[in-house]
């Protein structure tokens, strides 16, 4: 076994062609478009370019950092199970899964930086002056360990150093599960607002990030195959079948934990907290959640992986792509709704429910994330796609 790293060795040719380049290109520059929104927003305030308030400070970019940081946590535990229980169907899958895992965060860590007003500081004091009881200073330096722990994993991967590349895969997913329930935490212990109030989203942000991660590990596994023209060998296949069945039970779990978590608001909840709940299902987010989240996000794609009962690869590719898009929508409604309602509410003058439409810069900046994530999936499978194959030496 050679630990040394080559590069020759790794690299997959058959993903270098002209149809794929531009493709990269293409998402090279929505980056570089969205990143280029962000830093302009930089020199003209956030607040002339974002349309975040006072009253709605998180918008679409918390929300989309928080699907991206889920998807990478479910990906990475997936990554993690399947390389400790070597041998196991999901093994094929797992080498691609930890790159995944590193390029999701990455993308949401862009997002992140590009919406805090100075993030520099944020570098700085997350150092020199730590706050040990800030959920939002433990999720941040937790997805920062995990990262790093999933660099040299990775790392590890490549130089074929599997033993030592399973340990740092256990640490980065246990960093991965304390930072996602401590994201979910920054939401459910704000009692100024009872739609996120209550200890149920640090485990609801927990199956989520199942149920995310097995939906990115079908999609792209599926987009890896097709760029390069190849007919899915059988092991790998087989995968791809056991992450869509972790698929199929998570978008089960998770449509029942949405159903009794709206449920409560109406027994025995605060008023705001059903004013919000009212704002999804026939307010202003109500497109959004019957249309989006659970129609295309649930109902939909569990309806065709059953039908199909997970032995069509296109079924099972439209079922995990239609989860990631719902999922997308699932944040940031609940984002949104948790905000919606003034904290107020009874006073003259007050809306029933505050405004928010996320403003071109916004959008453009999401786009970075989004096209981050597509250029670096594909230059993945360009200069490492052979590693993706090694999973028997596990």
């Amino acid at each position: 076994m050679s630990n040394g790293f080559s590069l020759a060795a790794t690299a997959e040719p058959k993903v270098a062609t002209p149809g794929l380049n531009k493709i990269t290109l293409l998402f090279v520059l929505m980056a570089v478009a969205g990143v280029g929104a962000g830093l302009y927003g930089f020199y003209a305030g956030h607040h002339n370019v974002y349309n975040n308030t006072r009253e709605m400070p998180w918008g679409i970019l918390i929300s989309s950092y928080a699907f991206f940081a889920i998807t990478s946590t479910g990906l990475c535990l997936l990554a993690a199970i399947s390389h400790i229980f070597g041998g196991n169907r999901l093994a094929p899958l797992a080498n691609r899964m930890v790159w995944l895992s590193i390029i999701t965060i990455i993308g949401g860590f862009t997002l992140i930086g590009l919406e805090l007003e100075s993030p520099w500081r944020m570098a700085i004091y997350n150092i020199t002056s730590p706050n040990l009881t800030s959920n939002i200073w433990w999720m941040g330096t937790l997805y920062g360990l995990a990262v790093g722990f999933m660099f040299v994993e990775f790392f590890l991967i490549l130089t074929r150093q599997y033993k030592l590349a399973v340990t740092l895969g256990v640490l980065g997913a246990l960093a991965e599960v304390a930072a996602n329930t401590n994201l979910g935490a920054v939401f459910a212990t704000l009692s100024a607002r009872p739609y996120w109030y209550g200890a149920q989203l640090p485990i609801y942000f927990l199956a989520c990030s199942f149920m995310s991660g097995a939906a990115a590990a079908v999609l792209f596994t599926n987009f890896a195959y097709k760029m390069r023209n190849e007919e899915m060998n059988e092991a790998t296949y087989k995968g791809v079948q056991s992450a869509a069945k972790v698929l199929t039970l998570m978008l089960f779990l998770v449509g029942v934990a949405t159903a009794w978590r709206t449920i409560t608001f109406y027994v025995g909840g605060t008023e705001a907290g059903r004013a919000a709940s009212d704002a999804i299902l026939g307010g202003p987010l109500a497109t959004n959640f019957w249309i989006f989240e659970v129609s295309i996000g649930m109902l939909f794609p569990l309806a065709l992986l059953a039908f199909t009962k997970m032995k069509s690869l296109p079924a099972m590719s439209a079922a995990a792509l239609m989860v990631l898009v719902g999922q997308f929508f699932s944040r940031y409604d609940l984002v949104v709704a948790g905000q919606l309602v003034p904290q107020y509410e009874g006073w003259d003058n007050l809306p029933a429910y505050f405004s928010y439409v996320p403003s071109v810069s916004e959008l453009l900046v999401t786009m970075a994330g989004l096209g981050f994530v597509g250029a670096a999936f594909i230059l993945g499978e360009r200069f490492f796609g052979r590693a993706f194959e090694h999973h028997a030496e596990h």
